[in-house]
């Protein structure tokens, strides 16, 4: 257990959370009961048996079973119930939760574990609308220990805890309990592996030599020298590597061709003609000040049914704005805003319009993963299913058009938008399938991929921050204030 984090790094280096490390254990020495050809160090890379490969895609659907449905459909419930959505409406909100085309085609098609995070995410926005943020904050340690992807969340949830702790004057035992009970999750979930590397230690195994590897830049930097014989240096070693990998700051500023601010900048200026550490440091304070509008309204009106929307406005500050962002990261936006599909409205005109403008477009954003992967045919299907689903473009235009459109929800302007992004993303397609591009550009297509995308997220964390500011009453509050200003002054000159 202690060479996890340092073996063959090179060759599949591990560089995700604890918790992400024991599922994979577990699931190898079951595959191993099996065959145990599949998971033998070293000797298993490129084995590609169809056996193994229908037990792994087995495993995702397990996991997802085990985790996220249940969230999802407890969640959903609670949506129902506590907004009086009728049964029909919450169960159609709930189809489209669980064949939310992207998540399907990451997991599933491309093949991941994202849903295992999702799960513990939607247990945790579960528990604090059941109002006990206690469990809220054990389910929520559990994603950032699964996937350091939850992070795009976790200002959301750091505000509403300290609101819900300051609300009618600062509440000191609720928030020590908060403190406590996220220091000793994170404690239970790094346990195994800081006492698997004291273990080790006292075996006589040992991951680290001066020699052959080198100290983790944590430890490396400390202006003091560690005991390399002392009982604690093994677990030091352990933790600062395991950061070390959870972080990849010496990747770049994104992976690959993605569609967030700083790869749309780049095709029109380079970027990596700027010290990596200078980038580093402008990607994090363009991200503080993304989320800080919708961080500091949920501090100030702590409402749980705020959550999902704040949960929403970070997540996609942080993929347009921070470090390193990967395509799929664009899941962790998606989520929030598609779990709102089942709350009061949720299938209304406005936001079954603006919630699955956002899926289509982030799915279609993909389309250059995927189709690396051969999964033209998976990405087509599910799309159009779910477009169908939800009765929108290209499947129905009622929503912009029709009868639905008639109520007043879309104003022209969105209904414009939208349908110029519904056209581009089809013209866009013809193109990418009949028009190679030039020699010079063989990017071409998946960069006006990135920068439409870009374009429409950019939309969409707009639109989520502004329905957060109308529906925390702050805007209600402030005309109020200006109304009797203005009354205070007119008998005043009277």
């Amino acid at each position: 257990m202690s060479q996890w984090y340092f073996y063959d790094l090179r060759y599949w280096g591990l560089d995700y959370p604890p918790l992400t490390a024991y599922h994979s254990w577990l699931l190898g020495r079951i595959g191993s009961v099996i065959d145990p050809n599949w998971f033998a160090l070293s000797s298993s890379r490129g084995f590609e048996s169809q056996l193994l490969k229908v037990y792994m895609r087995a495993t995702v659907l397990v996991s997802e079973y085990l985790v996220y449905i249940p969230a999802a459909i407890i969640l959903n419930r609670k949506l129902r119930r506590a907004r009086g959505v009728n049964g029909w409406e919450s169960s159609v909100a709930l189809v489209a939760i669980l064949m939310q085309p992207a998540t399907i085609l990451i997991d599933h098609a491309h093949f991941q574990y994202n849903t295992v995070m999702l799960g513990f995410v939607l247990a945790s926005v579960s528990s604090m609308l059941a109002e006990r943020a206690l469990w809220g904050c054990v389910f929520f340690v559990a994603a950032l220990c699964y996937k350091q992807m939850a992070l795009y969340y976790a200002p959301a949830v750091f505000a509403y805890l300290v609101g819900v702790c300051a609300v009618q004057g600062f509440n000191s035992r609720r928030f020590l309990a908060i403190a406590l009970v996220t220091v000793v999750s994170f404690a239970l979930c790094f346990a195994p592996l800081l006492l698997g590397s004291i273990y080790d230690q006292y075996r006589g195994i040992s991951a680290f030599t001066a020699k052959e590897t080198p100290l983790p830049p944590l430890l490396a930097e400390l202006p003091i020298k560690i005991n390399e014989q002392s009982w604690y240096f093994a677990p030091l070693v352990q933790l600062a590597q395991s950061i070390h990998r959870i972080f990849p700051f010496a990747r770049g500023l994104f992976e690959d061709k993605v569609a967030n601010m700083w790869c749309a900048i780049h095709t029109m200026h380079k970027l990596h003609i700027y010290p990596l550490g200078q980038m580093q440091r402008i990607s994090t304070v363009v991200t503080l000040i993304s989320i800080l509008p919708s961080t500091m309204t949920l501090s100030v009106s702590p409402k749980a049914e705020l959550l999902p929307w704040t949960l929403a406005s970070t997540a996609w500050g942080f993929y347009l704005c921070s470090f390193q962002v990967h395509e799929k990261s664009v899941l962790l936006p998606l989520l929030p805003m598609t779990i709102l599909l089942g709350s009061d409205g949720g299938l209304g005109t406005q936001m079954r319009a603006w919630i699955g403008w956002a899926n289509v477009l982030g799915a279609w954003t993909l389309f250059p993963l995927l189709k690396r992967d051969e999964l033209r045919m998976p990405y087509g299907v599910l799309t159009i299913l779910w477009s169908y689903l939800l009765g929108l473009p290209p499947t129905s235009l009622s929503l912009y058009f029709g009868r639905q459109s008639k109520n007043g929800e879309l104003n022209t302007i969105t209904k414009l938008v939208h349908l110029a992004f519904y056209a581009v993303m089809v013209a866009w397609h013809v193109g990418e399938a009949f028009v190679p591009p030039p020699d010079d550009k063989p990017d071409l297509w998946v960069v006006l991929n990135v920068l439409v995308g870009f374009g429409g997220f950019g939309i969409c964390f707009v639109w989520c921050n502004w329905q957060l500011i109308l529906r925390s009453g702050m805007m209600e509050d402030y005309w109020s204030d200006r109304l009797r200003i203005e009354a205070a002054q007119k008998r005043k000159k009277q």
